[in-house]
């Protein structure tokens, strides 16, 4: 199978960014990761590995955390500790997870690659780098253990998949839009303007892109419960708020799904 990939760097408001891409018969896949003040947010794709190599080489680089498990943000995480001899830090609920190796469906293993296994520490409340302390905020939803990092000395917020795109469409069998507008809700009380998102990258107006997307799943959400109440099942919901038919939800077999929205607000 014929992928397309792609890597680019550039440096925004002092923050390194490599962003690297797979594409696969009309659907592109992103993913970024940052470098600023030593440490690394995230580690790209084992698929992307061979391209982030030279990236991760030539920065400077003290420490790795990763804002979760997933393998697009841990995939190069074994060759950093291995290779470079890196501390790696992620939320405790996931640690034992990687450690072994890696079980996901093969469409994620043909855009990601198979990550494999490495030992990660338990991130604190904070933790401190060259020249400033870095809050750590749970920010579940997306994920199990999900974390959002605020730099303190420059008001910038890396996001990981809280953000992802303003109108959500689709999203995992496990994700959780209640527990997503809840840490939107949270992170928004800190005091922050830049927001570096894992996919979107870089967002000009950062706390103003994260409110939008807070009032867009408070709607939606609305929107939904409304439906419900008045007798709708879920698969007439969609068919109603999520009418287009998304690439990757036959490409994932409907691990991504519209539906999924709606099943997480009804249950929540």
């Amino acid at each position: 199978m014929l992928l397309k990939r792609n890597f680019k760097q550039q440096t925004i408001n002092g923050v390194q960014s490599g962003h690297g891409s797979v594409a696969f018969q009309g659907v592109q896949l992103n993913v970024h990761c940052y470098v600023v003040d030593s440490v690394l947010i995230d580690t790209g794709a084992k698929s992307l590995e061979h391209l982030y190599m030279p990236f991760f080489r030539q920065t400077d680089i003290t420490q790795v955390v990763i804002t979760h498990f997933h393998e697009d943000h841990t995939g190069c995480a074994a060759f950093l500790q291995k290779e470079l001899q890196l501390p790696i830090y992620m939320d405790d609920k996931i640690l034992e997870y990687c450690k072994k190796k890696a079980d996901y469906p093969m469409y994620r293993k043909l855009f990601w690659g198979k990550r494999l296994p490495f030992h990660a520490q338990e991130m604190g409340e904070t933790f401190s780098s060259s020249n400033t302390t870095w809050d750590v905020i749970k920010t579940p939803g997306h994920a199990i253990g999900h974390l959002a990092f605020l730099n303190r000395e420059t008001g910038q917020l890396f996001t990981g998949d809280l953000y992802c795109q303003e109108k959500t469409k689709v999203i995992l069998r496990e994700e959780s839009i209640p527990m997503i507008i809840e840490s939107l809700k949270r992170v928004l009380t800190y005091d922050f303007d830049d927001v570096f998102c894992s996919h979107a990258g870089y967002l000009e107006n950062g706390r103003h892109a994260l409110e939008r997307k807070l009032n867009y799943l408070l709607e939606l959400q609305e929107k939904v419960i409304s439906l419900y109440n008045n007798g709708m099942t879920s698969i007439q919901i969609k068919k109603i708020l999520f009418p287009k038919k998304y690439p990757i939800i036959l490409l994932s077999s409907g691990e991504w799904d519209s539906i999924h929205i709606i099943d997480s607000i009804i249950q929540g």
